[in-house]
């Protein structure tokens, strides 16, 4: 992540998103991960494997709300997802512990209730049946440096208490969204989101070389306008999710329910992209975009 993507290009769920980015105001890292260099070697163990090209995989899952004025917030949608990366050698590296990260990302929205993943969704305000449209993003891929985009070392932001370690950060998202058109400063209509990322876990295991790749625990948090294809036509509100997850030892550790969803319609998410991609990032709604046709107008 040493430089940072344009808006447009950052993931919905990306868990790595932001977090080596630049150097930043925050507390004093422990002893042991004072150095850029310390933090770059342990943060490539969270996020991926020391090992060149090897696979690794995040499971979460949790719950979406929404929120609108004068009315109690709503359980939407139960929500899981997944993302599957590798890492390898940075180009233009400006040392031997930056990296490269590769990866896809799922996320299904499903019946709050019974769990069952929805391909069609009424909307409670509208009234209207609404064809559900996951997130499948496909790449999102990230670079990581010892040197900031500001030039200046980077510091992550971890800290220590005890035998445990937590790298938490919030990412304020406001840009121009990518399903507008030119006149976005006159009508408005930006992107605008807030993230909210905790990664934590024991302190020996990011320094243990007994295997390649630390275990670690995650939460996840968002908050935004509605998604495109709820059809909330610029109503007032917001959509939010929270969730909570970990790394997972093996494909098998995913819940049926993704695995299924993965084998019948996502089968390239086997694997993580190669590390020689260079393709966009994609987001869910640049996805949205290639997946669904803008609705004509209605006469007035």
């Amino acid at each position: 992540m040493s430089k940072l993507p344009t808006a447009a290009g950052r993931s919905l769920l990306a868990l790595c998103s932001l977090l080596a980015l630049s150097s930043v105001a925050v507390a004093a890292p422990p002893d042991w991960l004072a150095t850029p260099e310390a933090q770059l070697r342990a943060m490539r163990r969270i996020q991926c494997s020391e090992v060149d090209g090897e696979p690794v995989i995040y499971y979460w899952n949790g719950y979406a709300y929404s929120r609108r004025a004068g009315e109690p917030d709503r359980v939407l949608f139960r929500v899981e997802g997944m993302n599957i990366r590798a890492c390898g050698p940075l180009a233009n590296a400006k040392s031997d512990v930056d990296f490269r990260l590769v990866s896809r990302e799922i996320l299904l929205y499903e019946d709050p209730v019974t769990g069952e993943v929805l391909r069609e969704w009424k909307n409670p305000w509208t009234g209207k049946t609404v064809n559900v449209l996951h997130v499948a993003n496909d790449p999102v891929n990230n670079n990581f440096s010892v040197v900031g985009r500001d030039g200046k070392p980077t510091n992550l932001g971890f800290d220590s208490v005890g035998t445990q370690w937590w790298l938490t950060t919030t990412a304020p998202l406001f840009y121009t969204n990518p399903l507008g058109g030119d006149f976005q400063p006159y009508v408005g209509g930006f992107y605008h989101a807030t993230e909210m990322f905790n990664f934590f876990g024991d302190n020996a295991d990011l320094t243990a070389k007994k295997r390649p790749s630390a275990p670690a625990r995650i939460a996840w948090q968002r908050m935004s306008s509605w998604l495109p294809w709820m059809e909330m036509a610029g109503r007032d509100g917001l959509f939010y999710t929270n969730t909570a997850g970990r790394k997972i030892d093996r494909w098998e550790d995913l819940s049926p329910t993704m695995r299924a969803e993965i084998e019948r319609n996502y089968p390239e998410y086997r694997a993580p992209p190669p590390l020689d991609d260079t393709r966009p990032n994609e987001t869910s709604w640049t996805y949205f975009k290639k997946k669904v046709q803008p609705a004509t107008a209605p006469a007035r």
